[in-house]
């Protein structure tokens, strides 16, 4: 991640419910990625938003008897904004594709195609999934169903415009086969096998639809969701950071629109290319994927107010190695939270800081520093698993150095030490503390501010991860950072 620029994105969700855990995963782990890079001192842009333009926002609507589909479509951003603040999303734009701006976009580039010669009119006759809104050919189907809704999809026969994904088959499976665009890396396989059997003309507007963005120049069509969709990358985002590096979170579900038809069409409109394109796996429980349309949903709001934002954020981020499937347990959130952050975070913070203010009036001076804990700071590894997308790793090396921390309160016995002895291990630890507090912002920064506030610090960058930095500490002990769950 050397660019000094970084536009990072999630995907634009579907409003046909509320948020999920699994798009609460998503928008976490792109939270966590642009809070580290802005502590490195990258200047980072972070968009999120809705796809609102979606047969399933017509569904939606009449089945909750909203009569105007905009009113619906207005009740639901605000449902996903607030399920955003709640989770501490720091976002820099959210982006809802009904917006005037986004619809001149989509209609600018897809007349453009159109000129092109890269867009034209043709006959359509196959299969639709409206899980997915997505046109699907035979080998992509599981037992005559759609892999991820477990339905059929409906067989249509319609005239629509096409876009000329064939012709630039060669440009995107180089693009797939260079280095760090598709990561994990372990997908590219899949996505170069789906290339090779041969990129055809994909459909790009569906006929006759009420709700959507108007064909530019035939008012009988719309465009297709997912053309007009994922020009919000465009729409949202000062121009200037696509001269950045540029990466797509996504689920691996939706990996094929994001490394192959949106490489195309950029191609095709001759603008500059994603860096990076990174797919996580899939939650289950009792091994489905968690989904809006299976309706096996938990309720975000209900287990933040039940063990806090910031526990179900480490959770989510320590539990899962990114880019794999992991299955969701409710025990597991349990179990880090009481372990963990409580037993081990928790437990430091207020162990170091109640000796603090009992035997030197939470006063303490700059010390020497000792080698036998400063040297158990690997923060080149940590900025290394982070730059690699390993999050949960680096949470691990995070939290081994917290266990580097309790060891040597034990190893020194602190508590039973005198003021002229104790000063030089509580200003160790008490930098070893700051220190953790700048490493867990990204992950859990409502934690980390709390931390700061009876450190009496600042927020530091990456940069600050070093011993000896504050000349003199005045604490204010606070309350317990964790409450345990029984």
């Amino acid at each position: 991640m050397a660019n000094k620029k970084l536009l990072i994105t999630t995907p634009i969700y579907y409003i046909n419910a509320e948020p999920t855990i699994g798009s609460s995963y998503t928008t976490i782990s792109v939270d966590v990625l642009a809070r580290w890079n802005r502590l490195t001192g990258r200047d980072v842009f972070f968009l999120t938003g809705l796809d609102e333009n979606s047969s399933k926002t017509v569904e939606s609507a009449k089945e909750r008897k909203y009569s105007s589909i905009q009113k619906y479509a207005d009740d639901m951003a605000k449902e996903w904004i607030g399920t955003w603040k709640i989770l501490n999303i720091s976002y820099d734009n959210f982006i809802r594709t009904t917006s005037k701006k986004h619809k001149d976009f989509a209609q600018k580039y897809f007349n453009k195609a159109y000129k092109d010669g890269d867009i034209y009119f043709g006959d359509y006759e196959g299969l639709y999934c409206y899980g997915c809104e997505d046109f699907k050919r035979e080998i992509d189907l599981k037992d005559g169903s759609c892999p991820y809704h477990k339905k059929k999809p409906t067989k249509v026969k319609e005239k629509n415009y096409f876009f000329r994904l064939s012709k630039y088959q060669k440009e995107v499976l180089k693009l797939i086969n260079s280095k760090n665009f598709v990561l994990p890396s372990f997908r590219r396989k899949e996505i170069i096998n789906f290339i090779e059997q041969g990129l055809t003309d994909i459909s790009v507007s569906r006929p006759n639809l009420k709700w959507g963005i108007d064909v530019p120049f035939d008012k009988t069509q719309k465009i297709w969701t997912w053309y007009d969709a994922l020009y919000n990358y465009y729409s949202g985002v000062d121009k200037k950071y696509w001269k950045g590096e540029v990466v797509h979170v996504v689920g691996k579900d939706i990996q094929k629109f994001h490394s192959v038809i949106w490489p195309a069409m950029l191609l095709s409109a001759k603008e500059d290319l994603p860096t990076t394109v990174f797919s996580h796996g899939f939650f289950t429980i009792n091994g489905q994927k968690i989904s809006k349309s299976l309706g096996n949903n938990i309720e975000v709001g209900k287990l933040c107010e039940k063990y806090s934002v910031d526990a179900l954020r480490y959770f989510l981020m320590r539990e899962i190695p990114f880019g794999q499937d992991g299955d969701f347990s409710e025990e597991g959130l349990k179990s880090r939270l009481n372990n963990e952050l409580a037993n081990e975070l928790g437990n430091l913070v207020s162990r170091v800081l109640s000796i603090a203010g009992k035997k030197l009036k939470g006063n303490v001076s700059k010390q020497t520093i000792d080698k036998r804990l400063s040297s158990k700071l690997n923060i080149k590894n940590i900025s290394k698993l982070m730059e690699n997308y390993e999050l949960h790793n680096a949470l691990g090396e995070i939290m081994k150095f917290v266990g580097e921390c309790n060891k040597y309160v034990n190893d020194q016995k602190v508590w039973e030490k005198s003021e002229k002895e104790l000063e030089k291990d509580l200003y160790n630890l008490l930098e070893g503390i700051r220190i953790i507090s700048i490493l867990f912002y990204s992950f859990i920064p409502e934690t980390s501010e709390k931390i700061n506030k009876q450190l009496n610090v600042k927020e530091g960058k990456i940069k600050d991860c070093k011993f000896g930095i504050v000349n003199k500490y005045k604490i204010k002990k606070g309350e317990l950072l964790f409450k345990k769950v029984n």
